[in-house]
């Protein structure tokens, strides 16, 4: 199979002709149809992630078609319509009993622990435990764009935040995770804030339901998000870096919410804890979701609520792709990038 490979931490990606993977036994491998290009591949790629060995083939957000199953695997099988959330759990250890499979002990990531869907094909350990039957209404490049950044941002606004109508919303970042969010909450009847450097990326924020946006160049965001509703309920850093998790802590009102879940790589950011202790607030992470949690994001498709359809940016060849890899840190696209062509 055709795979893009780097055989070095900030080395050129090349097009390898690679073996196919097996399935696992209690696994599955996955002929991907399409497969989203996401910052936490650049962070791979520049070697923050420990598990990575080299040579890699990064990727983790696909969806596909189960081409091989394995002897143990009994809820799917040959051509079933696929995605997977990108933290997959072992079924057995005491975070996936109690249905937190997104901290499993003994997780496995595409893309991570091992070789990913910037390829051909692909390998999914546990298949009962991960895998996430399509509906036949959602294409394959939507789904794609489900598996890292919406279920990240789903979760971190519903599940963690406890999101409710009314509330005020602080999106910090509006890349594939920050649209996303802005995309939830407004579905979910919050008045949101969006809050990125890029004035084209803030008016596709608009776009997505943005009731403000403001430029973090140009404005002092907490005290901006301050003076136009006394701090927000809760507030996301999508992007992950000291200046916006600073930001998105000073922006909350009192016993507000900081939702975590941008990748901040070798940073260790500075915590405004004298906000914490005199205003209550909640610090929080967020670390995608679990299969078990996608058939509400699908009632929500369904319902015209949700339109992940319209995150997708361009689509690109895996040979684009991997040019494309190495430039993340410029963060010039709008949307979501999709690989559709292997």
């Amino acid at each position: 199979m055709r795979a893009a490979v780097y055989t070095d931490f900030k080395g050129p990606l090349e097009i390898r002709d690679v073996p196919i993977p097996t399935a696992p036994d209690d696994g599955v491998t996955i002929e991907v149809k399409a497969t989203g290009l996401c910052r936490s591949d650049w962070h791979g790629w520049m070697g923050h992630d420990p598990d990575i060995k080299c040579p890699h083939v990064p990727g983790h957000e696909f969806a596909g078609i189960v081409s091989s199953a394995g002897s143990r695997v009994n809820n799917f099988q040959t051509g079933d319509r696929v995605t997977v959330p990108f933290v997959c759990g072992c079924g057995h250890c005491e975070q996936c009993a109690t249905g937190n499979q997104q901290i499993c002990d003994n997780q496995t990531q595409p893309g991570f622990t091992h070789w990913g869907s910037f390829a051909e094909f692909v390998a999914v350990f546990h298949a009962d435990e991960n895998l996430v039957k399509l509906p036949d209404t959602l294409s394959f490049e939507s789904a794609a764009t489900l598996g890292c950044r919406f279920i990240t941002s789903f979760r971190g606004l519903v599940d963690q935040g406890e999101l409710k109508a009314g509330q005020w919303v602080a999106i910090h970042g509006c890349g594939g995770v920050g649209l996303s969010a802005v995309m939830i909450a407004t579905a979910l009847k919050a008045n949101v804030i969006a809050i990125d450097i890029n004035n084209e990326k803030l008016a596709f924020a608009k776009k997505m339901g943005a009731m403000h946006v403001m430029n973090a160049s140009e404005n002092n965001i907490p005290q901006a998000i301050q003076s136009l509703c006394g701090g927000v309920h809760i507030s996301m850093d999508a992007f992950g870096s000291q200046e916006t998790c600073a930001q998105s802590i000073s922006s909350l009102r009192k016993q507000g919410k900081h939702i975590q879940v941008g990748l901040l790589g070798d940073q260790n950011p500075e915590i405004p804890m004298d906000q914490v202790v005199a205003k209550e607030l909640n610090i929080i992470g967020s670390h995608g979701m679990q299969a078990h949690r996608y058939p509400q994001i699908f009632d929500m498709i369904a319902a015209g609520e949700l339109h992940p359809e319209l995150l997708v940016g361009n689509k690109v060849s895996l040979l684009e792709a991997s040019a494309l890899l190495t430039k993340m840190d410029e963060f010039k696209d709008t949307g979501v990038t999709v690989i559709t062509d292997f």
